[in-house]
């Protein structure tokens, strides 16, 4: 260091003085902006904890800089608005209460995460979708996993997000009252991109509700207890595979939405339809298994132009119902096994289901295969005069032992020119089709 002073004689020590007085200010600044920095907060790595409170999640929030993690004890917390790009991590014992209004969190920053924590109390205003947790429009790319969201109106709510990620939760909505005044499990509106994989859905109205939503990612969830487990409107390219419902009134309502995948299905005692397919186009429906329906394991409703085959339909009222203009559909390689009606088709025209030589396999089909190929010997049609009969007159049931009944099926067998329009199978299998889906390994063998 170059001494400023000008010294003469004695004066050497001034100089080194302040060499020493200099050099022990540096250390000290460097000390305290080494500590400043070590206690500032450092994006994405820096921890906030929260201990239980009514306002102390808010407060936390507040003060939280942007991209800090916020993490809650074990305890219970005021509803809070998450305003900042932070995450919130807990576990189940940290809950967060709305106390009977409005959501317990609410969203409105992007790349917020919510993990592992309780959401509950939600109010019960439908048009303020009062929720477990409300994404808003502001909050892109949010990722909600490994919550616990019950006893609120709505689960999880996605109001005009994009690119969310709804992963591995728990919900359980609040069951009191009539179904038209509960919440869906999960409420999707306007949300391009997303993923809901893995959640885990039961009590309230729909399951999942998604509308004029499109390019979205539904996958490996189960549901139980519901009106709709699936419940699609205005939908489009979008995915719905490996997902499961339990005993719900319909599994996959599937309306006004084209370019669907809807694969690897599971539809287990549902009561009215497994799959409804409703005024949508050009989808694959493909290895889903639809079993125990009480009524339909598929109805399609003015549904044209889709692929609909490796499926299995087993053990329902009806296979498949089709009418209203659903006939250019491509189906084929499916199981109908052990429906009461395999299918119920009530238009004039024949409606081949087959493609390239090949057909479905039909359980009740007495066919013959003389050449082994595998291909039934005969055509096989489905729906007989009697069916026709049975359809436009009910009170037909009480004529079945007449003769004029025995006359109907006498001359159908002798004459099959007699047989009405409808399904015709000209290539039909000798056995049911391999499938890629399976009963989830928890669901009893007597279920099945």
């Amino acid at each position: 260091m170059r001494c400023i002073w000008r010294c003469k004689g004695a004066c050497w020590w001034k100089c080194d003085a302040l060499r020493v007085s200099r050099l022990g200010s540096v250390v000290a600044v460097a000390s305290v902006m080494l500590a400043a920095a070590l206690l500032a907060p450092v994006p994405g790595w820096a921890e906030r904890v929260v201990v239980p409170g009514e306002e102390n999640l808010r407060q936390a929030i507040a003060l939280a800089a942007p991209g800090e993690i916020v993490r809650l004890t074990a305890g219970r917390y005021g509803a809070a608005v998450v305003s900042k790009s932070l995450t919130l991590i807990g576990t189940p014992a940290a809950v967060v209460d709305a106390g009977g209004q409005g959501s317990a969190l609410t969203v409105v920053a992007p790349g917020v995460v919510v993990r592992g924590l309780t959401c509950t109390g939600s109010g019960k205003v439908e048009t303020a979708l009062d929720s477990g947790i409300l994404v808003t429009h502001a909050a892109d790319g949010a990722v909600l996993e490994d919550n616990q969201v019950v006893g609120n109106l709505y689960g999880i709510a996605i109001q005009g997000a994009q690119r969310v990620v709804v992963r591995h939760n728990r919900i359980a909505n609040r069951n009191e009252g009539w179904l038209n005044d509960l919440g869906n499990g999960i409420n999707i509106w306007d949300s391009t991109g997303s993923l809901f994989e893995g959640n885990r859905v039961e009590g309230g109205r729909d399951g999942l509700y998604i509308h004029t939503a499109h390019g979205n990612i539904i996958r490996g969830n189960r549901f139980t207890r519901l009106r709709f487990a699936v419940h699609y409107m205005y939908a489009n390219d979008s995915e719905v595979t490996d997902n499961v419902s339990i005993g719900n009134t319909v599994g996959y309502a599937l309306m006004y939405s084209d370019h669907l995948q809807v694969l690897r299905n599971v539809s287990l005692n549902d009561r009215e339809h497994g799959l409804m397919f409703h005024s949508s186009r050009h989808s694959e429906l493909a290895e889903n298994s639809i079993r125990n329906t009480q009524e339909k394991c598929t109805f399609i409703y003015t549904s044209s132009d889709n692929r609909i085959h490796h499926n299995r339909f087993e053990g329902c009222g009806i296979g498949i119902h089709f009418s209203g203009g659903s006939e250019k559909n491509v189906i084929y390689a499916n199981a109908f096994i052990n429906n009461r009606t395999q299918v119920k088709y009530s238009g004039m025209v024949h409606y081949e289901w087959s493609k390239d030589h090949r057909g479905n396999y039909w359980s009740d089909n007495p066919a013959f295969d003389l050449d082994g190929d595998g291909i039934a010997d005969v055509a096989y049609h489905p729906n007989t005069l009697m069916d026709r009969v049975l359809w436009n007159y009910p009170l037909a049931k009480l004529l079945l032992s007449s003769p004029v009944m025995e006359t109907l099926r006498v001359a159908q067998n002798q004459f099959p020119a007699l047989a009405p329009g409808g399904v015709v199978d000209s290539w039909p299998l000798m056995r049911p089709p391999a499938m890629a889906v399976a009963l989830p390994e928890d669901i009893q063998e007597g279920s099945r």
